[in-house]
């Protein structure tokens, strides 16, 4: 009800001025009469106001009466226009290029671009302007298009034409992929506190999805030194008034011209070296007060951009009061291509109505951003009168076309004929694939069975096995997103013939989840479950080298965990288990056979098949809770998302082993600490990353070698990176049931040395340093150093480990590196 009642408010004034407006409509075009593409328009002395389309034709929406409108691009002379109105009026203008003068300045030979005397005083102020507004809170329209510029007919044995069809795109595969508009509600406040809510949203061809459009994400400020969009980089880029930027731009004063009183100073800036994170293009200054004006910048390929060939950055100024410029307009162009895939499209952003006092409650910032289940509601005749960018004719005709798509797709005969045609049994992706799936969209059930080939392995305690598991999976909850997952395995080794099975799953309950696996499985004897499932089989069948060891497990566990508050997480369980020693009943392999012998499954004694432990029992309970210091989220009409900190992650684990308890035979109480972090900024520098961790066995009564503290080794020439990953370390010798500390550090330039060496920055490698560090009382000192080189996803390091200042291991390791950070912001 808190919300319904300012909603409904905000609806009725909306209607009483929409009731109340009348619209000023037309074409900006240039002499030529070439139409002058997203042209400003606005009030003077106010900030509402608009822009033209890609087409050069604009619309406002204002109350009757005498106004001076003001025509703005950059490249062109301010026009100005006094009207009065009383109903729809059509003014088409025609802007003349601006002409910028030289005639005051000298250069002298040899000496210094004035550019840089004026660029000095713009970097002095440059702070001044960063803070100069303390909050503030303004009206932000978004429209954001993708377009497909070229497609070729097949892609990795996908039908492209089918599928253009299906998404409305011509029939040379070309058209909108992407079209979307919001209204949103922004609030700041210094430092870095954002607070958006979306007051109407609308996506083409998908009319229950909201709009990917965000006014943080394309919020840019050219005050910061650094700009830093993840993804589009791996460094971030300077900006052409930061504090060192001298050392990275060249500039040159192209001319001066005076508008509305201000004179304005074009400045053409260059990169000093092509490769350096630098933009290129124009940046206005405003004389005596050394502000920015405008700017229109661009980057390309040279300066190693993700994704995209060129993105063009352009941003437009209007003063809010006496002292205070805000943007009025920021505008994205982009084009890319990758495989024969050619896009390129756009995303700008008009804002208006800033209020430089608004009125703020701080604890309103916890929530980023809130999306409610109305927001896409509204309708065509809400957006006639709302949208400040009149649409092109190719919008128009893909709004209109794709309605009916979306109509089409969310039926359930539609989304019938789909399953029915996606469900049909394939053998070979079966058999050797990516197993079956079985889907119900309209009741939004799931079902995965894996693949015959995916769920076979080898190890010498069970010989060849399979490892076969299905999943169910079904939305419990619409609302709050969530799913109710259930999962069955059942594993047999053909050379030990013994058949294990097990269900688990998990089960939303109010604002719990509760977890439950009951069953029999071979495990692994380090819990950290340092190897997959292919690993260890090849290293077997291929080079007869069993590195992975094996106990059998015969377990129910019950869990339960919940989010306390913010980024304060917490969880309880509960097991009961039989652990039972297993010995290798295979001594097969491809290779190998009159050259090495497999050892046995006992770790510490690999020439021995003496057991490693006794047979037992456990029945333990462990508690596990984390903070990371944010509170920060965005609400969705399915549930709400947190953001992750800027600040570690601090984790407190106690697991307590209690005798007696259904024939329990353990005794122990282990307490660890852990304190973590992916990451950390570093500026042109790259990012940081660490992990430290602490634990002390607080009794050790009765403690078999699997309730140990594992860590997570390696022996491989290939591995799996993580945080808390060692890359010399032996899988079993050191685990320990004592006490412990380890700690990780891992630094990625992101290409600041490599990015200097012609030829090779092209690769776009990223230099890779890592300090690994372990002590327990048996293993004093334990230090990995690291290094290495990253391209794309694949990485290849070299360590070297010491113990006690003295050499241990050495070697060269390579690994698939996927995105092991779950700090990411959940979307």
């Amino acid at each position: 009800m808190k919300y319904a009642l300012p909603a409904l408010v905000f609806l009725l004034l909306n209607l009483a001025s929409f009731a109340q407006s009348v619209t000023v409509s037309g074409a900006v075009t240039d002499q030529s009469g070439s139409p002058v593409p997203f042209a400003s328009v606005y009030i003077h002395n106010t900030t509402k106001g608009t822009s033209a389309n890609s087409e050069g034709k604009y619309q406002l929406q204002i109350a009757p009466g005498n106004y001076e409108l003001m025509f703005k691009a950059i490249g062109y002379k301010l026009q100005s226009r006094q009207v009065s109105v009383q109903a729809n009026q059509t003014i088409n203008i025609v802007l003349v290029a601006e002409s910028y003068q030289l005639h005051d300045v000298v250069i002298r030979s040899g000496g210094e671009d004035p550019a840089y005397a004026i660029i000095r005083k713009a970097i002095k102020k440059r702070p001044v302007y960063l803070k100069q507004v303390n909050a503030y809170s303004c009206e932000v329209y978004i429209k954001g298009l993708q377009k497909l510029l070229a497609a070729p007919k097949k892609f990795l044995g996908a039908d492209i034409d089918k599928i253009a069809r299906e998404n409305g795109l011509d029939s040379n595969r070309t058209g909108i992929i992407y079209l979307s508009e919001s209204e949103s509600k922004f609030t700041f406040m210094q430092p870095d506190r954002v607070h958006e809510e979306m007051i109407s949203s609308k996506v083409s061809g998908r009319n229950q999805a909201f709009s990917f459009n965000r006014a943080s994400d394309v919020k840019v400020n050219f005050y910061e030194n650094m700009q830093n969009w993840d993804g589009l980089s791996d460094r971030p880029f300077i900006s052409p008034i930061s504090d060192n930027a001298l050392f990275y731009y060249k500039y040159q004063l192209m001319g001066t011209m005076v508008e509305n009183g201000e004179t304005i100073n074009k400045i053409k800036v260059t990169p000093r070296r092509s490769y350096d994170p630098a933009f290129e293009g124009y940046i206005y200054i405003i004389d005596e007060s050394w502000r920015i004006y405008s700017l229109d910048l661009f980057v390309t390929k040279k300066a190693n951009i993700n994704f995209v060939d060129t993105l063009k950055i352009n941003q437009q100024f209007l003063p809010v009061s006496k002292n205070v410029w805000m943007p009025s307009s920021i505008r994205f162009d982009f084009t890319g291509g990758f495989f024969g895939f050619r896009f390129g499209g756009y995303f700008i952003s008009i804002y208006k109505n800033y209020d430089l006092s608004p009125v703020i409650d701080k604890k309103e910032f916890a929530e980023v951003l809130r999306i409610t289940k109305e927001v896409n509601k509204k309708d065509s005749a809400y957006w006639d009168k709302a949208r400040p960018i009149p649409l092109t004719t190719e919008e128009t005709t893909d709004y209109q076309k794709k309605e009916v798509l979306a109509k089409k797709r969310e039926s359930k005969p539609y989304l019938d004929s789909i399953d029915h045609v996606n469900n049909k049994f394939k053998p070979i992706s079966f058999l050797l694939g990516n197993g079956y799936f079985h889907r119900n969209r309209y009741d939004k059930e799931y079902w995965r069975f894996s693949s015959i080939a995916e769920s076979m392995l080898f190890n010498t305690v069970e010989g060849f096995a399979i490892d076969y598991d299905a999943t169910y999976t079904k939305q419990i909850d619409s609302l709050n997103n969530k799913y109710l997952l259930l999962r069955g395995k059942i594993r047999y080794g053909f050379s030990s013939q013994k058949l294990n099975g097990s269900v688990n799953g998990n089960i939303p309950i109010d604002q719990f989840n509760l977890g439950f696996n009951v069953g029999s499985d071979v495990l692994d004897m380090n819990n950290q479950l340092p190897f997959g499932k292919a690993e260890n089989t090849v290293y077997s069948l291929f080079e007869r080298q069993n590195y992975e060891k094996f106990y059998d497990k015969q377990f129910a566990s019950v869990s339960l965990s919940r989010r306390i508050t913010g980024g304060w997480l917490a969880s309880v369980n509960t097991e009961f288990s039989n652990r039972q020693w297993l010995n290798n009943t295979s001594n097969y392999s491809f290779f190998y056979n009159d050259m090495r012998e497999y050892t046995s499954n006992n770790p510490l004694q690999p020439n021995s098949n003496a057991p490693l432990f006794a047979n037992s029992k456990a029945f333990k309970i462990g508690f596990r809770t984390t903070y990371d210091f944010s509170n920060e989220y965005e609400t969705y009409p399915n549930g709400r998302y947190y953001y992750p900190s800027k600040y570690p992650k601090i984790g407190v684990s106690y697991v307590e082993g209690i005798k007696n308890i259904f024939g329990s035979d353990v005794d122990y109480g282990l307490l660890s600490v852990d304190v973590a972090k992916s990451d950390i900024p570093m500026g042109l520098y790259g990012n940081s990353s660490f992990y430290v961790g602490a634990g002390k066995f607080l009794n050790a009564n009765s403690v078999y070698y699997t309730d140990y503290k594992h860590f997570d080794g390696n022996s491989l020439q290939f591995y799996t990176p993580g945080l808390n990953k060692f890359l010399l370390l032996d899988y079993y010798k050191y685990s320990t049931s004592n006490e412990y500390f380890e700690g990780h550090f891992e630094h990625n330039f992101s290409g600041f040395i490599t990015n200097k060496i012609p030829g090779v920055r092209k690769l776009k490698l990223q230099e890779i340093v890592d300090v690994n560090y372990l002590a327990t009382p048996d293993l004093q000192g334990y230090t990995e150093l690291c290094f290495g080189l990253q391209y794309l996803a694949f990485r290849a390091m070299y360590g070297i480990s010491f113990n006690n200042a003295q050499q241990m291991n050495s070697g060269f390791r390579f690994a698939i590196s996927l995105d092991n950070n779950n700090d990411r912001r959940r979307r």
